[in-house]
């Protein structure tokens, strides 16, 4: 089969839009809601207005396919040691200026996505590869949540898992019907005030929060909460305390929090990479207001990197970068002192360790 036959891959009528009464389409998926005339694209480059629908122009293509440790997404809690199936498209409803993934996210050029798939065809891959979950990932999954959904669909039929990496900006109308489509999630918190989401990310952080609470207080998705501390920009102590009594008393102590290492990209090129130090301090900051599970990336730290027992203490899950080390959880319990730990455990962990495999679909 050529996949660039199947009819639905390529532009695809796209959901969460409305006709204004200025004859304009008004797309109702992330807090932006872009107004577009007839052939404008939204902020995100692949919703388009055609004629008096809204189309997305990148459903059924990617920008690649890679076998990940699940660590890397990050999730420390969920089906530890595992490989995910990872795969992004085009385009972002961001405009952050710190962009890790830039090449990908701002892309306006669809030559970048040289692979193409079908839900099935994606799903069925991970499968048979020995994946045990999909991920959403390297660009934002909301803005091509018609076929993230699908993908999804097509992973549940199968006893895949997925996962969206996702900055949480999407709309009280579509938030519901695209996390219960999803088994897990990381969340980017990028910042904690709104003149930094203004400033560097040219959005607000008022919606992120509200997908934050959703997911925890309002769905079985399992959570977890990335946060990139950039020097001089959202590495103060007063905001990371600020933060974490908000992560305390709105989604609780059982929530995993990643604190993780800036590197020169994109538009700050001129900012030097996070200090081992600033990472340490947030982290100690988080668990002094009760937080549980706080991690740091990036960057090399046994003990930032691994899971530590919240009541005794002992090691529970060692972690050298992405891979596994000395492994005691008793499917969700510590082995030396029986406190259940938060996550979604079996029985033994996965063996894939580090590796990252390209794949290629079609």
């Amino acid at each position: 089969m050529m996949l660039a036959d199947d009819p639905r891959l390529s532009a695809h009528a796209a959901r969460w839009w409305t006709k204004r009464p200025d004859g304009r389409i008004e797309c109702r998926l992330c807090p932006r809601y872009c107004k577009l005339q007839n052939g404008q694209k939204g902020f995100c480059f692949v919703r388009q207005r055609t004629g008096d629908e809204m189309v997305l122009s990148t459903y059924g293509r990617s920008s690649g396919f890679c076998i990940d440790p699940i660590e890397k997404k990050p999730l420390n809690h969920f089906l530890p040691g595992t490989s995910v199936l990872s795969f992004g498209t085009a385009g972002c409803n961001l405009g952050c200026r710190f962009c890790q993934n830039w090449d990908i996210s701002k892309a306006r050029e669809f030559d970048r996505l040289t692979d193409a798939a079908s839900p099935e065809l994606i799903a069925n891959t991970a499968r048979r590869l020995g994946c045990r979950s999909v991920a959403f990932t390297y660009n934002d999954p909301v803005i091509f949540a018609e076929y993230a959904i699908d993908v999804a669909k097509a992973c549940r039929e199968r006893e895949v898992r997925t996962v969206a990496v996702t900055a949480g900006y999407i709309t009280d109308e579509a938030r519901p019907e695209f996390f219960q489509a999803m088994d897990a999630a990381n969340v980017d918190l990028k910042g904690f005030t709104k003149e930094f989401y203004e400033r560097l990310c040219f959005a607000r952080l008022q919606p992120v929060l509200d997908t934050l609470v959703y997911l925890r207080r309002e769905t079985d998705v399992w959570l977890e909460v990335t946060t990139l501390l950039i020097p001089g920009q959202n590495d103060g102590s007063d905001e990371i305390e600020r933060a974490s009594d908000w992560f305390a008393a709105n989604l609780g102590p059982d929530v995993p929090w990643h604190f993780t290492a800036f590197h020169p990209d994109f538009r700050m090129l001129g900012v030097p990479p996070t200090p081992s130090a600033t990472l340490n301090r947030a982290r100690d900051i988080a668990r002094s207001k009760g937080l549980k599970y706080v991690y740091t990336g990036n960057v090399f730290s046994r003990a930032g990197g691994s899971t530590w027992c919240p009541s005794c203490g002992a090691l529970l899950i060692e972690r050298q970068g992405y891979e596994l080390g000395s492994y005691t959880l008793e499917r969700n319990r510590c082995s030396a002192c029986g406190c259940a730990i938060a996550g979604r455990f079996e029985s033994h962990p996965g063996t894939w360790g580090a590796r990252r495999e390209p794949v290629r679909l079609s």
